[in-house]
């Protein structure tokens, strides 16, 4: 008698294909607090490590020299402006005597000159006052954005360097927060290929749902999105950033963290999946498996396997719908020898390969 195999009936089904790709989370605002004039540190107002809004007063230089300037500009200022008044005045004057020639009209000039010269001081003073009103709020170091601030570089009674490399702190803005994870310009090059052909369906790379699994293995429980992929390929390991945005209301996700995101390609609507343990290897590593074909003879294909869904293999060429192929009693047959086909029941104990039970043997 031809030995009993299971076979597994090729049937269509509808996947989503996704690819697992690593990276890690960064900060979606990222501002480094530094000085913009200099003085002497007086306070520090924030706590190290706790959320800060944007307008916080973070430190205070000492603004005692930033007020006496700025009390000079204004006093410059009134004086510009009380010079230009009788200055005015004295044009407005030689205006109706220049028309009845009791003065010369080089000195109507000379006095329109001078008139204009003091407005450009008014001016000037009004820019200075500007100046040292500036310089004096700069003494209050604000925060720029809302986020979480780190630790502080400077202590009390520190010397600030307006505009210094140093930053004084950094503040970080943690929800949302992207996640950047590289991706091979080959895979991209073949996803564009297969959506060209129609084998897989896409609505295109933009606003795509993404998932994150988390370091210890847990999935992360918020979808994100892909925002954009970089233009530039990375000439020394031929891959691309993919940039996501992910909601991180509770600070899960910290700068710097390992994540793995799952990014969703297209659906394939008239997908095979074969059984992974239906596909052995040739001694070149080339997938293979055995079917039974109508004749009810074993029957050897070559595969072309694109990737595991579960667990099953995603299978491009070799297979066609209907085709039963060989999951158990694969060692009973070979090539060319009769077999009679059983379907697949699943587990062991429905299995027409399975031995008979304890009962039976009694």
């Amino acid at each position: 008698m031809a030995p009993e195999v299971a076979v597994v009936a090729m049937q269509p089904e509808r996947i989503t294909v996704t690819t697992e790709l690593a990276g890690r989370a960064s900060a979606f605002l990222v501002a480094e607090v530094r000085p913009q004039v200099s003085g002497i540190l007086q306070k520090r107002l924030f706590d190290e490590g706790g959320d800060v809004e944007a307008g916080d007063v973070l430190y205070q230089i000492d603004p005692a020299m930033y007020e006496a300037a700025y009390s000079g500009a204004k006093a410059t200022l009134a004086r510009a402006e009380a010079n230009l008044k009788a200055v005015r005045l004295r044009a407005n004057r030689y205006k109706e005597l220049v028309a009845s020639k009791a003065v010369s009209a080089q000195d109507y000039d000379d006095i329109i000159a001078a008139l204009q010269q003091a407005e450009a001081e008014v001016e000037a003073g009004k820019a200075a006052v500007e100046s040292a009103r500036l310089n004096l709020a700069y003494t209050r170091i604000t925060a720029p954005i809302s986020g979480r601030i780190g630790r502080s570089a400077v202590t009390i009674g520190a010397l600030a360097t307006a505009y210094q490399p140093l930053p004084f702190a950094t503040i970080q803005q943690l929800d949302p927060v992207y996640v950047d994870v590289p991706q091979s310009s080959a895979n991209l090059l073949r996803l564009k290929e297969r959506i060209a052909s129609g084998s897989l369906k896409s609505d295109g790379l933009d606003q795509t749902k993404v998932r994150l699994i988390l370091e210890d293995g847990n999935p992360y429980p918020f979808e994100g999105v892909l925002k954009f992929s970089d233009v530039t390929v990375d000439p020394s390991t031929g891959t691309f950033i993919l940039r996501m945005v992910f909601p991180n209301p509770d600070h899960v996700l910290l700068p710097g963290m390992f994540v793995r995101a799952v990014v969703e390609e297209g659906v394939i609507e008239q997908a095979l999946l074969v059984p992974q343990q239906g596909v052995a290897r040739d001694p070149k590593g080339n997938p293979l498996a055995l079917i039974v074909n109508a004749k009810g003879n074993v029957e050897q294909r070559m595969l072309a396997i694109d990737r595991a869904e579960g667990n099953k293999w995603l299978v491009t060429s070799g297979l066609k719908l209907g085709d039963q192929v060989i999951v158990e009693g694969v060692q009973k047959v070979r090539p060319g020898a009769p077999a009679k086909a059983v379907p697949f029941g699943g587990s062991q104990s429905e299995s027409p390969l399975a031995g008979p039970s304890a009962e039976e043997t009694k």
